[in-house]
């Protein structure tokens, strides 16, 4: 593994998961109430022995830049390191990343100069998903592959949605096909058993769908970059049109696998980490541990409260509420006669002096966290947010879609979006 750099994506600007990212890059969402997104792919390349490690950025990058330098610092003893490459201005390349090759291509110079390098891994930073790549790359390697890619078996209900290809029988890619519907969905089935799938699941999953994770030889990535400069994008120029002329892989990946690109995806895999007795996607495994900003803080304090359910993180204060299959983030702070049902709280950056927390009827100011007999429902409640007392979130009409800007709060897809910051006045009703 010390002849693999791994390349991973910050992501564009983020539209599908607004508001969420409108003061932070798409990785550095946070996740599961300590985590960010960007934790992940890290994560698996450290646990994987990758320790030469490039976050591209773009938008909104300066929470995703300082939490990679505090959390991510390599002994000065060895090679590794994790280094944020965020998007320039130079004389050849004037504009902005214009897709995910094009973010490479731009900084071509830097990765030719790694003689010591032989593959470049390339990933994605707002998955949910635990991986060893060692396993990903000695594939790579065992097929002399140009172009290696980590695919999902998928089933018809879910085929369309996804980029799909075709392998013939050593497992080699053989053509692609973008969403398809109806017969053409129909032409793009395979037999997984190629992959080492049983007949049983090959059945059940007859189509192949990328992860959008790939493993390139380094002189490859280098040509197809050069020679294809109108190309911006890999998943959807670069690789299928290389399949003719390279030797292109599918490596499967039967595990749970998540696209957290939209606000509905990212709240129901939040809360999925709640579901008893397993859920499908554990932080609980000490063979592959996920790693964060270590905060040191205190342990959370609860008093007099009922939680069903539910991850609350560390340094967090209850007190006489219910929580309900919900995940509370760190320094979440909850006052009396509270109900959080289904929901996700993301916490704060920060404690306030306790004299502005002080109880009484004669506080002027609406003080971080969630006020008395709040009774908040579906809903995400982004960082450093004042809730007031009495207030209901519960989107009563039931809106799918709403832009509440000024307000403090969105909707999308039915969940109310409390904004980062936001000061939600006592007695409101969302």
């Amino acid at each position: 593994m010390k002849k693999v750099l791994a390349i991973i994506l910050g992501g564009g600007a983020g539209t599908r998961l607004y508001p969420l990212t409108k003061q932070r890059a798409k990785p550095a969402v946070s996740l599961a109430g300590k985590y960010r997104l960007i934790d992940i792919p890290m994560s698996n390349c450290i646990n994987s022995e990758i320790n030469k490690i490039y976050v591209m950025t773009q938008f909104n990058s300066a929470s995703l830049n300082r939490h990679i330098s505090q959390t991510y610092n390599f002994s000065s003893f060895s090679d590794g390191f994790a280094e944020v490459l965020a998007a320039q201005q130079t004389p050849d390349n004037p504009g902005w990343f214009q897709g995910t090759a094009d973010a490479v291509r731009q900084y071509l110079w830097m990765l030719e100069e790694w003689r010591d390098v032989d593959e470049f891994l390339i990933l994605s930073g707002d998955h949910l998903y635990r991986m060893d790549y060692s396993v990903f790359i000695e594939r790579h390697r065992s097929t002399n592959a140009d172009i290696t890619l980590s695919v999902l078996p998928i089933d018809p209900y879910r085929a369309s949605s996804f980029g799909l290809m075709k392998i013939d029988d050593s497992g080699r890619v053989v053509d692609f096909s973008e969403k398809p519907e109806g017969a053409e969905l129909d032409r793009m089935k395979v037999d997984t058993t190629t992959l080492g799938l049983t007949a049983a699941e090959a059945q059940e999953k007859p189509f192949i769908a990328s992860m959008g994770i790939y493993v390139f030889k380094k002189e490859v990535l280098i040509d197809l970059l050069r020679n294809s400069p109108e190309s911006t994008d890999f998943g959807k120029e670069i690789i299928p049109n290389s399949a003719k002329d390279y030797n292109v892989q599918a490596y499967l990946f039967n595990d749970y696998w998540e696209d957290i690109g939209t606000i509905e995806a990212f709240y129901e895999a939040n809360l999925a980490l709640t579901r008893q007795p397993q859920p499908p996607f554990s932080f609980y495994d000490e063979e592959a541990p996920i790693y964060t900003r270590s905060r040191y803080l205190p342990p959370t304090k609860l008093w007099d409260c009922q939680v069903t359910e539910s991850m609350i993180a560390e340094g967090c204060i209850l007190k006489n509420c219910k929580i309900n299959r919900s995940v509370l983030g760190v320094r979440s702070r909850v006052e009396s006669g509270c109900t959080i049902d289904n929901a996700l709280l993301m916490g704060a950056d920060l404690y306030q002096p306790f004299a502005e927390r002080a109880p009484g009827p004669e506080h002027t100011t609406i003080p971080m966290g969630i006020g008395e007999n709040t009774h908040i429902k579906r809903a995400i409640i982004d960082k450093n947010a004042h809730i007031g007392r009495n207030v209901s979130i519960i989107n009563k009409d039931n809106v799918e879609e709403s832009n509440r800007e000024d307000d403090g709060f969105y909707i999308r897809s039915g969940i109310v979006v409390v904004l980062k910051n936001a000061v939600i006045p006592d007695g409101t009703v969302i």
